[in-house]
């Protein structure tokens, strides 16, 4: 009997994972050489760890091979279509911090607020025939915080990195990117108008689709326990 774990591969958001679990009393280290993705839990019987890319965790919990995953808030609700159906958040874990944001260039004064984007939108319509362009790589949660605040006219140009950097070439009119500091924007000449969209942090993830073998319900507990986390119910 094994519940898998999984946790990011590599970087920043693996070592603060692995210091967040030995906080706790769970030791999680990797073995053998650095490209390899093995390792071991000690502190607490039972769970089988799986490193995986922070961006591979959301949708292996949603389609249930792993029980339990750490990533990002804002990965899961961007990647997983109707997440609280698949997926419970079981612990915010106090790093990863980062803010999905809307940003346009300085020079537009007049734009402070996403309610001013649609007057944008529009008139950048009428003068030049095509739809505002947006670069982002969260095409759900942008729509959305859009759709409501009754922004039209704008299309959404996908952006995998550097996405600060598409004003300046020309790819795209304003952003919706995730933020820490916003010492990126700063250098690209660009500024953030309205509320925060996602804030986003890593947290400790149920999965509600993975299938139980006998004695998993007792391994979760156990874990719960030693993280001292409500434990949510397991039926």
């Amino acid at each position: 009997m094994s519940v898998k774990l999984g946790i990011p591969s590599k970087g920043r958001l693996m070592q603060d994972t692995f210091d967040w679990f030995a906080e706790r009393g769970i030791r999680i280290e990797r073995t053998g050489l650095d490209r390899e993705y093995a390792g071991r839990v000690d502190g607490i019987d039972g769970i089988e760890l799986v490193l995986l890319s922070a961006g591979e965790i959301p949708k292996d919990l949603a389609e249930g091979r792993i029980t339990l995953g750490v990533t990002g808030t804002d990965v899961v609700c961007e990647k997983v279509a109707g997440w609280p159906d698949k997926v419970q958040p079981l612990a915010p874990m106090g790093f990863g911090h980062a803010d999905l944001i809307l940003a346009v260039p300085q020079t537009w004064t007049d734009v402070s607020d996403v309610s001013d984007l649609d007057a944008v939108a529009d008139a950048f319509w009428r003068k030049t025939g095509t739809r505002l362009r947006i670069a982002t790589k969260y095409h759900r949660l942008v729509r959305a915080h859009l759709r409501d605040a009754g922004v039209a006219g704008y299309q959404l140009v996908d952006s995998q990195g550097a996405t600060e950097g598409t004003v300046a070439n020309g790819t795209a009119e304003a952003i919706a990117d995730i933020t820490s500091t916003g010492a990126t924007l700063e250098a690209n000449h660009l500024k953030i108008i309205g509320e925060v969209i996602h804030a986003s942090q890593a947290t400790l993830f149920l999965s509600k689709r993975a299938e139980r073998a006998p004695g998993d319900e007792v391994i979760l507990r156990n874990l719960f326990a030693k993280l001292q986390i409500s434990a949510p119910s397991l039926g």
